[in-house]
């Protein structure tokens, strides 16, 4: 049984959205039918805030997993202890190249610059890919938010101040949209339990919070005054953030009723 989330079997739905930051996730719960004094907080050890409600009518969890592919790991592998078979993040991300601030990004794959790649792929090359469904039904979700909506490949990261003397925006040049921290690790963990047979699917829809400026772009550099990267106030992008939310709630109800 898990020692890190406290819920028990039964105390999530089967679709569950993951938002790293805790915060995010007692909104999301907000927003359930009935608002936070209608859900049932399942969870809070260590500030893993979880949730369980319904939204349209439809069973859904939101579970906080942290930054990080660690924590996200942890708590991946303690829901699927507790049944959990759709898994949805639902976050923030540093986008490249043409995309603005509050655009969505649904993630086809996450290239693992981080070590979670080489724990789960055994060293090996490893791909790690969204299922095709979830894909779907988050881009028809975003779309109908009217979010201008990207859909291709994404990298996870293990560190946020990249040493590197380009940055991450060297990504961005291999046709790359993003740079994040966690999706990677959901869908290593979704593909492993789909070869044991088990309906596990994972998918994962980002918000564009800062733009990352690739310093041998020289278009790029003058469009945001010659700044390696750019985030608008805070407030804008929790304002950004609860519109991908909005889609992302709607796709898990959309899932979690097709079952």
């Amino acid at each position: 049984m898990p020692i890190h989330i406290t819920g028990q079997p039964g105390d999530y739905a089967p679709v569950v959205l993951l938002p790293g930051d805790p915060n995010r996730a007692t909104r999301i719960a907000a927003r359930f039918d009935g608002g936070l004094e209608a859900s049932r907080l399942v969870s809070e050890h260590r500030g893993l805030l979880g949730y369980t409600g319904t939204v349209n009518g439809v069973p859904v969890s939101v579970q906080t997993t942290m930054m990080g592919t660690p924590t996200t790991t942890i708590v991946i592998e303690e829901l699927l202890m507790l049944g959990v078979t759709t898994f949805i993040r639902v976050g923030t991300t540093g986008g490249f190249g043409g995309l603005g601030i509050g655009d969505a990004v649904v993630a086809l794959s996450a290239a693992s610059l981080s070590g979670i790649g080489g724990v789960l792929g055994g060293g090996e090359p490893t791909a790690p890919t969204a299922d095709y469904e979830v894909v779907q039904v988050l881009v028809e979700a975003a779309r109908a938010e009217g979010l201008v909506t990207h859909v291709g490949p994404v990298v996870t990261s293990d560190v946020f101040y990249d040493p590197h003397p380009d940055g991450v925006a060297r990504w961005g040049r291999r046709g790359y949209l993003c740079a994040e921290m966690e999706t990677a690790a959901v869908y290593l963990l979704a593909m492993r339990e789909r070869a044991k047979g088990r309906p596990v699917r994972a998918g994962s829809i980002l918000t564009v919070s800062d733009v990352i400026v690739d310093p041998s772009i020289e278009h790029q550099a003058t469009a945001i005054g010659d700044e390696a990267w750019f985030r608008p106030p805070e407030e804008e992008v929790t304002r950004r953030v609860d519109l991908t939310i909005g889609a992302a709630m709607q796709a898990a109800a959309a899932l979690g009723r097709a079952g």
